[in-house]
């Protein structure tokens, strides 16, 4: 057995990990930081994301919307220092809408968010008098607006993307968000931490030495051997193994697991440009079918399922470069709970269902229903809590802190999140919107009222 010393100790080099570890030891000079993962870094649930980044998030107040335009602001400020390695984009989400009523709601709630710190909402109508609606250049992410642009013109939609269907009414196209790479970042954030000391460590913690409630050892099982590393600070950022790295300590943290696909599919055909948006149909919507292949599916009991109306929010994005024909495709319509494994499964028909979704928005799509060719379905857990925000923080052994439960938008919030981390970590002055994020938040009265105002799928597409 090896007997070493650490400053700080991270369970789990996903994007979390790396984040707090490149905080504390390149941003605050924390002398010895260890990161451990049985894994190489960024390639379990980090690699699965879709990538995506936004500061567009539901109420009831504005918390999350502060957190992510940290966030955002630090990633731009990384994309400045490092000639944007990472790709960051400012493309922005696009919401579409055929419902007349959902076109109302996008008003009120648009001007909720953006009262909240998102940014300016301006309304484009199609009348000359008004300021013209401009789309998002492909590349690049300074010097563009802010909040988003809520167009009520079914005109203006269809000359801005005439692929999409003319049943569309309205389309919210948020402008602070976009996509990078997240693989990139999260290797130019490791560089940035090894460079100042932090240790990558290939290894499984499998104890906790604790001594009056405070943490004294990290027992890590290598190819090697054990490993004793002595610290007093133990950061817990395993993603969707974060209760089974708590039970090493005695903590129950309040956060279940959800499997999320997402398809990667071709478009040979160029059916969609290569520089648009996130693309989001916002309503629900049944499935394309001929009308043979309805009449066979209504003959199927295990299969008539298909048949039925699927929630909305079925979405796209391009990916690769120029050139590429791929999708990135995704669609939440099966969320169950379930405990993670190494190896997750995932329906074979994932990647049909979700094409023939994305039909209702973009029909030109219908010429692939059934002839794919050899579509990639993967994806990754969703660690949540019971209200969609993370946990970031001390937890109840003193020198514990945890850094995830970041549900999909843990490559969005890693910026910020390692940062707070790396406050509490170091006993510096707090955001003040960290008490939200801390596990202590539901011995608050005020905040368990709060949180019956929000559900799981809070802030999520």
């Amino acid at each position: 057995m090896n007997t070493n010393t650490a400053d700080v100790v991270i369970c789990g080099a996903g994007i979390c990990g790396i984040s707090a570890a490149y905080h504390l030891a390149a941003e605050r000079n924390v002398k010895r930081v260890v990161l451990v993962d049985p894994r190489e870094p960024m390639t379990f649930t980090s690699s699965k994301s879709t990538e995506c980044y936004r500061n567009w998030w539901p109420g009831p107040d504005d918390t999350m919307v502060r957190f992510m335009n940290r966030s955002i602001e630090l990633l731009e400020q990384l994309a400045r220092q490092s000639n944007n390695y990472f790709a960051l984009n400012r493309r922005g989400y696009v919401f579409l809408t055929a419902d007349h009523q959902r076109a109302a709601e996008y008003q009120t709630a648009a001007r909720r968010i953006c009262e909240r710190g998102a940014g300016s909402l301006r309304i484009h109508r199609g009348q000359e008098n008004e300021p013209p609606y401009t789309p998002s250049p492909p590349e690049g992410f300074e010097g563009l607006p802010d909040g988003a642009d809520l167009v009520l013109s079914p005109e203006i939609i269809r000359r801005t993307f005439p692929f999409v269907t003319g049943k569309a009414v309205a389309m919210l196209h948020v402008r602070r968000a976009g996509w990078l790479s997240a693989q990139q970042l999260g290797m130019y954030l490791l560089r940035q931490a090894t460079a100042h000391g932090t240790e990558l460590v290939q290894g499984t913690v499998v104890a906790v030495t604790t001594e009056k409630n405070r943490v004294r050892t990290v027992h890590i099982q290598t190819t090697q051997g054990l490993e004793a590393i002595q610290t007093e600070n133990f950061v817990i950022a395993s993603g969707p193994f974060l209760q089974q790295t708590a039970d090493l300590i005695g903590v129950k943290l309040p956060v279940f697991n959800e499997l999320h696909a997402k398809a990667v599919i071709k478009d040979p055909l160029g059916v969609i440009p290569r520089d648009v948006p996130l693309m989001i149909w916002d309503d629900p919507a049944h499935l394309f079918w001929e009308a043979h292949e309805r009449g066979e599916l209504e003959k199927d009991e295990e299969a008539r399922w298909l048949l039925e109306k699927f929630p909305a929010g079925v979405h796209f994005r391009p990916e690769g470069h120029a050139g590429s024909p791929f999708l990135l495709a995704l669609w939440t319509y099966d969320t169950h709970v379930q405990e993670p494994v190494a190896e997750p499964h995932f329906a074979p028909e994932y990647a049909e269902i979700v094409l023939r979704g994305l039909i209702n928005m973009v029909p030109g799509l219908a010429v692939y229903a059934g002839k794919l060719q050899r579509p990639i379905i993967d994806g990754g857990y969703y660690c949540k809590t019971r209200e969609n925000r993370p946990l970031i923080g001390p937890l109840p052994v003193e020198g514990a802190y945890i850094f995830g439960a970041v549900s999909g938008f843990g490559i969005m919030a890693a910026m910020s999140g390692g940062e707070l981390l790396a406050q509490h970590v170091c006993g510096e002055e707090l955001f003040d919107y960290a008490k939200a994020f801390t596990l202590s938040r539901y011995d608050d009265p005020q905040y368990a009222a709060l949180i019956l105002e929000m559900e799981a799928s809070s802030g999520q597409l």
